[in-house]
């Protein structure tokens, strides 16, 4: 025995002359392995993978069929391996069929529970239904007994019997049935609600149906319901859909709808009224608008009835009603003073007061209209407005005779009449309202009433002088002649009219200005026409609204109510309105807020269409005038909103087809930051019109470099608006001839090209100027000079009758025999007249 690398052989030798050999490796018995002559046969010894059991002799075959290179104990371990995977395999094949088995009984278990639980459902609602009937039938035979009792007892009872003595004296027995029954009922549902009789409270257990069902005062379902909810539930069962009743509604169509906002108010899906716009050829989404009249297409065709109406039904609230004849009352006329501008009107005004308002005024001109109201010696009230008289109010004056009983037309007896005297006269007539001609300045030497009076004829005004029908007074206003006579004339004119208003109504009015203060927000000045305006009333003035916080009369003196014909100054409004806005009381804050939105949306659309083209040829007509027109962009703040909507009329009469003013943005109030930064954004500056900057406004301008111009006279300001646009105008080019050459000869030399000999004819010509070739008279190339000599010298000018050499710049097909044109050109500034 030999040990090599820890194995043990074991020699052995046979009669066979053959050698066994055991090896022994750590101690464990491998096969053994016999050798003789014939064959080698493996033997597995005592201990070995058998188990130590009864060895089993290898057969030559199994040998034979293993394969090369592979040993027993490899052999025995694949086929183990082989059969543990086929068990495994047949196991889980087993344990997957033993679990579909098992989710089959579970979901047969689920589905018999569900249709135990459906049939006890509809089992529940047919007992309710019973139950819910039983209780109608036995109701309606209680009613019919007592109805029946009462028609016995109502009629005329015969003699008394004496079975009929048994109940109460006077009622017969079968009308005390009834109503003992009903006791007993009663008392019956009272032990069964489980009710005290004492304090209503519950008694009893509270159970899981009453708990989820809301109890006994819960909304029970209808028997209708009941119904609908069992057939529903029996043609799901029978799987039939029922089709649903077709429900016809009366849908509101305004002027325009959104198309998930009609399908909603009819009740429709949003895809069916889509899928029907397509059908009508029309490609439209949910979010999209359509008119009234393709929407009315629509709902007839779902089959419902439409109902028309309109934005505008908002403002139906503000009362439109006749005044009874008895309710009416006397008013003061509201009397309006125009006139030519320094014509005297609210000197004249301020005699009447005994007041100065135009020392207050810049320049002398009123910038405003003003409105007050003066008590006459003899205490007749009268309501006056004084309206500006420059050229740039004209909309003010408009306002002002729209709102008056009576104009007094100012005219300066020393200056006759002028151009807003004629406007004056033309808004008077258009408003259809009397007229009273003052003659002022009577007093001044060069005074001539008579040529004051001839002027009006040709404007159709014949004064009473004249044998006409309209009263004139002559007055000055500084010595106070004739102003009792102007008095009188009022009286007697307004005594005619016949004015009245009903104070009792709610209010009505109209606003004469309106602007923004700093310590009180929004203040308009309203003439009331109708009705009396209280502190405390809600209304809606344009597109603004709000509630009456202080009345302020033309004193300054607060006031609790201002009747008809009074000019007040109105606090309490939620921004500025418009002048010549109508004031009206409604009754409560929501409608105001509604009607001024309404309001506000439609102005917004309004301005929106005419800014907006609408075809092709405007779009390309407003491409060409982008192009050629320039723009001088403004921003205009002022202290009321007359004066800003007179400048904004008077920047767009400025301009031409080639340049114009647009106003960004014109408002009311201080300059504030938000003006500074919308015109540096635009590169405009910023007119204040007796208004100032505050300090922040001040110093963002000052960072970003906007110009802020302050006035307070407005020709002031149309006169350098008008200059600063002129310099928009581009420069008017003139051409000035300052000779004639003619070309004599024509050479060629190296490095210049062909150079023209040529002899000028007339004038000078110049090095710098501009040339053009003309050839049989035409015009054949313009351009410039590259070369003048006189000689071999370069010379900047060649007078008339001397000889010159010309080259053109870029250009060689000179000849002889044709002539140079020189000119030159020069730049003419323009203006706008």
């Amino acid at each position: 025995m030999s040990d090599n690398d820890g194995k043990k052989t074991l020699g052995v030798s046979g009669p066979h002359s053959g050698n066994v050999k055991q090896s022994f490796s750590h101690g464990r018995t491998k096969n053994v392995v016999v050798e003789t002559k014939r064959k080698r046969i493996v033997k597995p010894t005592q201990g070995a993978a058998t188990g130590g059991g009864a060895r089993k002799p290898v057969s030559p075959g199994s040998a034979a069929k293993r394969p090369a290179g592979i040993s027993d104990a490899e052999h025995d371990r694949r086929l183990k391996a082989v059969r543990a995977a086929k068990e495994r395999e047949t196991e889980e094949a087993a344990k997957r069929e033993a679990d579909e088995k098992e989710r089959e009984v579970t979901r047969q278990r689920r589905r018999e529970e569900a249709e135990a639980k459906e049939r006890e459902e509809v089992e529940r609602a047919e007992q309710a239904i019973a139950k819910e009937a039983a209780e109608e039938r036995k109701r309606a035979e209680t009613e019919e007994a007592a109805r029946q009792a009462a028609a016995v007892a109502a009629a005329p009872q015969p003699e008394a019997k004496p079975q009929a003595d048994r109940g109460s004296p006077g009622k017969p027995v079968h009308a005390q049935a009834p109503r003992k029954q009903d006791r007993e009922r009663e008392q019956d549902e009272r032990r069964g609600k489980g009710r005290d009789d004492n304090d209503g409270r519950r008694s009893g257990k509270l159970t899981l149906n009453q708990a989820l069902t809301g109890g006994e005062g819960g909304r029970q379902k209808s028997m209708a319901a009941m119904k609908r909810k069992q057939e529903r539930a029996r043609q799901k069962a029978m799987g039939v859909a029922a089709p649903r009743e077709k429900v016809i509604r009366d849908v509101q169509l305004p002027e325009t709808i959104v198309v998930s906002e009609l399908a909603n108010r009819m009740a429709e899906r949003v895809g069916d009224v889509v899928k029907a716009l397509m059908n009508n050829g029309l490609m439209m989404t949910q979010n999209q608008s359509i008119d009234a009249d393709t929407a009315e297409l629509i709902i007839e065709e779902f089959g419902h009835n439409v109902v028309r109406v309109s934005d505008s039904d908002v403002e139906d609230v503000i009362d439109h009603v006749e005044d009874k004849p008895e309710d009416l009352k006397d008013r003061p006329p509201v009397i309006t003073i125009m006139g030519h501008v320094d014509h005297g009107k609210t000197s004249l005004l301020d005699a009447i007061r005994k007041a100065k308002v135009a020392a207050g005024e810049a320049g002398g001109i009123t910038q405003h209209i003003g409105a007050y109201q003066v008590t006459t010696d003899s205490g007749a009230v009268l309501s006056f407005l004084d309206t500006p008289g420059h050229a740039a109010f004209t909309s003010m004056r408009s306002r002002g005779a729209q709102v008056t009983d009576i104009v007094i037309l100012v005219v300066a007896a020393d200056d006759a009449v002028m151009p807003q005297t004629i406007e004056a006269i033309n808004h008077a007539k258009a408003a259809k309202v009397p007229m009273i001609v003052a003659i002022n300045k009577i007093d001044k030497p060069e005074a001539n009433p008579n040529k004051v009076r001839t002027d009006l004829l040709q404007h159709e005004v014949i004064v009473e002088k004249m044998s006409g029908e309209v009263q004139d007074v002559e007055v000055s206003a500084v010595t106070g002649q004739g102003l009792d006579e102007l008095l009188e004339a009022i009286a007697l004119q307004a005594e005619i009219l016949e004015l009245k208003a009903n104070p009792t109504r709610a209010a009505e009015g109209a606003v004469i200005e309106a602007q923004l203060d700093v310590g009180r927000g929004p203040v308009a000045t309203v003439l009331v026409k109708n009705g009396t305006l209280r502190q405390g009333d809600i209304f809606v003035v344009g597109e603004q609204f709000g509630k009456v916080r202080a009345l302020i009369n033309d004193r300054g003196e607060r006031v609790q109510e201002a009747g008809p014909s009074v000019p007040v100054e109105v606090l309490g409004l939620n921004g500025t309105p418009e002048a010549g806005d109508v004031l009206n009381v409604v009754d409560t804050e929501a409608q105001a807020r509604e009607i001024a939105e309404y309001r506000e949306k439609a102005a917004k659309d309004r301005r929106a269409a005419a800014g907006a083209a609408t075809s092709l040829e405007q779009l390309m007509t407003q491409a060409k005038e982008s192009e050629s027109l320039s723009e001088m962009p403004i921003v205009v703040k002022a202290d009321v909103q007359g004066s800003a909507e007179a400048i904004i009329q008077a920047m767009e009469k400025i301009g031409n087809e080639e340049v114009r003013v647009r106003v960004l943005h014109s408002g009311v109030g201080a300059i504030t930051e938000s003006d500074i930064g919308l015109a540096e954004a635009s590169g405009a500056p910023v007119f204040g019109f007796n208004v100032r900057a505050n300090a922040p406004a001040r110093n963002s301008a000052n960072q970003k470099g906007v110009e802020i111009r302050y006035y307070s006279v407005i020709y002031d300001l149309v006169d350098d608006v008008k200059a600063a646009a002129s310099g928009l105008l581009s420069a008017e080019i003139r051409e000035n001839f300052i000779g004639y050459a003619k070309i004599q000869e024509v050479f060629k030399v190296t490095g210049v090209g062909k150079v023209a000999g040529c002899l000028v004819t007339e004038g000078v010509a110049r090095r710098s100027a501009g040339v053009r070739l003309l050839r049989d008279d035409v015009v054949i190339h313009e351009g410039t000079l590259k070369t003048l000599k006189r000689f071999k010298d370069e010379v900047p000018e060649v007078q008339s009758g001397q000889e010159c050499g010309m080259a053109f710049e870029n250009y060689d097909d000179i000849r002889a025999g044709d002539v140079i044109e020189i000119f030159e050109r020069e730049e003419v500034t323009r203006t706008l007249e």
